[in-house]
């Protein structure tokens, strides 16, 4: 029999999210699910820590074991915002710390045209997620997380900035061997179907049987010294039955 693990159940609820996926060109996909390099950023936020902070950035992505059950998508699918953009070189912004203005380089023009680019959303989803980190007592912990996530040193956006939560992130923490089974002991919303469709990791639940879809190579890791996405996770992704409603 496998030991029990502790486990944090996270909410990603918002108006509009996004899992972002191999974007090409000037086309950026949403997934379904969560990407770790995602979640790694979230929870990087959370804990204040800096975008050049790569090798902290790493580890943690590392140590990730999660899986996410879609508790509810948009039935009218995804939801695609056209932005169109003409930056000049006179053009000055503001760090997000407040100290000093960002300018830009460059030729008189940043751009010859309008830039044109489109992005993908989900419309009112939410997504449950179960996750640990492995090995558990190196820094941070869950229970440095479970503070960050409570009270953030930056506020939390899903995916893209203008995502913002709609309820607490963290929803509470799970004692299962699994994070499949973790996921099985979070109540589901009511009047929502019990059956949900989820992704976890191989080693994580079940591999066969009626309830597994299909076992992919999930490209959702980032090299977080280059910036550049590289890399993947063997996953599962099926279904999974809920019991009990919550409150």
């Amino acid at each position: 029999m496998r030991s029990s693990h502790r486990w944090l159940i996270l909410r990603l609820e918002a108006p509009m999210l996004a899992f972002g996926g191999i974007a090409i060109d000037h086309i950026g996909i949403t997934r379904d699910f969560p990407a770790a390099s995602m979640l790694t950023g979230l929870i990087a936020n959370a804990l204040g820590w800096h975008r050049a902070d790569w090798r902290r950035h790493q580890a943690l992505q590392d140590r990730l074991v999660f899986a996410s059950r879609l508790d509810r998508l948009s039935v009218t699918g995804t939801l695609t915002d056209m932005q169109n953009a003409q930056l000049y070189q006179n053009k000055v912004g503001w760090w997000t710390t407040g100290e000093c203005p960002e300018r830009r380089g460059g030729g008189k023009n940043t751009y010859l045209s309008p830039h044109q680019r489109f992005r993908d959303y989900h419309a009112d989803a939410s997504v449950t997620l179960a996750l640990r980190l492995v090995p558990a007592n190196l820094d941070p912990d869950l229970d440095s997380v479970t503070r960050a996530l409570t009270r953030p040193a930056r506020p939390i956006f899903l995916g893209r900035k203008p995502c913002l939560p709609t309820t607490q992130v963290l929803h509470g923490e799970q004692s299962a061997a699994t994070a499949y089974d973790a996921l099985m002991g979070v109540p589901v919303s009511e009047g929502a179907d019990s059956t949900m469709r989820c992704c976890w990791p191989v080693s994580e639940g079940p591999e066969t049987g009626s309830s597994v879809h299909r076992i992919v190579d999930l490209a959702d890791l980032r090299n977080w010294k280059s910036g550049l996405h590289g890399g993947s996770r063997r996953v599962v992704e099926g279904t999974i039955v809920c019991a009990g409603v919550s409150s």
